[in-house]
């Protein structure tokens, strides 16, 4: 692509937004970054990933952290921050790629070329993506759709004015369940080309 472009995808849980994210990211040609940006900050932090997945796109924990003259203990909030610069050093180099959650709508808020979306879902729609993928029964699924959307409603809030899922924090929300995953992603794709069009069509 001539110009940058990041396309910044939020989520609810059971929405299917990481995939449309894969979709997306493998018909445009660009770099996709979720989880994989953990791989990254492990090797240069010499620690294992999986040591820092639990702390990834979670709230700080109160009771067991602190934080003493700008400085936290908190292993949650340091990670956040690790990704934050990650994220910005990517946009920085003029890089095009798409980025799943890390608050990067806001993080990246005001770089020439952000698209920003939140995809939501029919809660019965979702329910049921959650059980296919995970093998859980209903109350289950149920009960890890509430969890995840609560540590990310708080991750996010944390870190944005807006608040997580608030439509004018976004270019576009959508919700997944009308169009599924395949269509919604080849709706998305067409919004997002003609964005580029015209912002191209601006250049003097």
């Amino acid at each position: 692509m001539e110009k940058q472009v990041i396309i910044a995808i939020g989520r609810e849980f059971g929405s299917g937004g990481h995939a449309i994210a894969e979709q997306i990211a493998k018909d445009m040609g660009l770099k996709l970054y979720d989880r994989n940006i953990l791989e990254e900050i492990a090797e240069e932090k010499s620690t294992k990933t999986e040591v820092l997945e639990k702390y990834d796109e979670k709230p700080r924990n109160y009771i067991l952290t602190r934080r003493v003259r700008g400085y936290s203990n908190s292993m949650e909030e340091n990670l956040a921050e690790m990704q934050f610069e990650y994220l910005k050093k990517k946009a920085d180099t003029g890089e095009s790629f798409v980025i799943v959650g890390r608050c990067a709508e806001t993080i990246l808020h005001g770089r020439e070329g952000l698209i920003t979306i939140f995809v939501i879902g029919d809660r019965e729609a979702k329910i049921k993506r959650i059980e296919k993928k995970y093998e859980l029964s209903r109350s289950e699924a149920i009960s890890k759709m509430n969890r995840h959307d609560k540590h990310r409603k708080m991750y996010h809030n944390k870190y944005s004015k807006y608040k997580w899922g608030d439509s004018r924090n976004y270019d576009l929300c959508i919700n997944s369940s009308r169009l599924g995953v395949e269509g919604t992603a080849k709706a998305l794709e067409v919004y997002i080309k003609d964005r580029i069009a015209y912002s191209l069509s601006q250049i003097d």
